[in-house]
């Protein structure tokens, strides 16, 4: 007799056995993920309600008085674009803007790489005296932007000032900081640095510190010298960080106001004059509150701009 020929069909598998207590554990763990969501929603809730009050509200009624002839009493009047038509026409405008470009396109980079500088020097190996060396540098984070401009004022005042003062005991004219406007946009420069390196200065001492030591100690037995490690090893690694450093340093100049006011209210006259300046003045000084948000409006979508570009630059070096 011949065999049976074996069957080609698969049985299904066995359905997989039913533990006790799977149907109950079920309902416990979506209500688990429910409390965990509520608990979560509820520390949420008033960082939510922060940012629509102080943010979302004021930014949503900016944009309702760029379009009237609001003075900051009585009636707001609808006028359509005809603020933004005068502001796009109006040459103390442009020259604020252009000033502020300037401004942010000389004090970044100076305070990017003074920044990396220093921290280079705060981590590197057999650096001696680094812990009261950063409690120095990272002193000008805990003054505020007004102290920062009196300081710098006291410094470079042209009659009182102790740089003035150190020019002449060297036996050299003393100069005008406070009437030349390119000699007061170089004191701006260096107040907003001295002001903004100690942030940038953490940023890049705790990325340095996180740079893998591997790496360095083989370019070192490959006859690599510090600054060769330095700038074909450490410095690429510091991308992300250093991309950070140049988007808030970029947003934060492009904003600077209290410590200019406090400095030389954008003098000589009005030849320093910030965009934020020329906002405070037309809207607080002038009463033209319509006009000002206007013009905040303008450089709300000009930092938006910026920040996209960046990134998108970020992005394409990552890719």
């Amino acid at each position: 007799m011949s065999a049976a020929a074996p069957s080609t069909d698969l049985a299904p598998p066995p359905p997989p056995p039913v533990r006790a207590g799977d149907g109950a554990r079920r309902p416990n763990a979506v209500r688990e993920r429910r409390r965990r969501g509520l608990v979560a929603a509820a520390f949420l809730l008033p960082a939510i309600v922060l940012f629509l009050i102080f943010f979302v509200g004021p930014a949503g009624l900016g944009v309702f008085y760029s379009f009237t002839d609001y003075r900051g009493y009585g009636d707001a009047e609808f006028v359509g674009v005809e603020n933004y038509t005068a502001l796009f026409g109006d040459d103390e405008f442009y020259s604020s803007l252009l000033r502020t470009v300037l401004y942010t396109a000389v004090a970044v980079p100076f305070g990017y790489f003074l920044s990396l500088l220093i921290s280079a020097l705060l981590v590197a190996r057999g650096a001696k005296g680094t812990t009261i060396a950063q409690v120095i540098f990272f002193f000008p984070w805990l003054v505020s932007p007004i102290v920062t401009g009196v300081i710098f004022r006291w410094l470079f005042g042209e009659n009182f000032g102790l740089v003035n003062y150190l020019l002449s005991t060297a036996g050299l004219d003393p100069l005008k900081w406070a009437a030349d406007p390119n000699l007061a946009l170089i004191v701006v420069i260096l107040a907003g640095s001295w002001g903004g390196t100690a942030f940038s200065m953490l940023l890049f001492m705790a990325a340095m510190r996180n740079v893998p030591a591997s790496y360095l100690e083989a370019a070192s037995l490959d006859g690599a010298g510090p600054v060769t490690r330095f700038v074909r090893i450490t410095w690429p690694l510091l991308r992300p960080t250093s991309f950070m450093v140049i988007l808030l340093g970029t947003i934060n100049a492009m904003k600077e106001f209290a410590m200019i006011q406090a400095l030389n209210g954008g003098g000589p006259g009005t030849s320093n004059v910030l965009i934020v300046q020329y906002i405070y003045k037309t809207g607080f000084e002038q009463s033209k509150i319509g006009y000002a948000s206007a013009a905040s409006m303008v450089l709300m979508v000009i930092l938006l701009l910026i920040a996209l570009i960046q990134k998108r630059f970020d992005r394409s070096d990552l890719e």
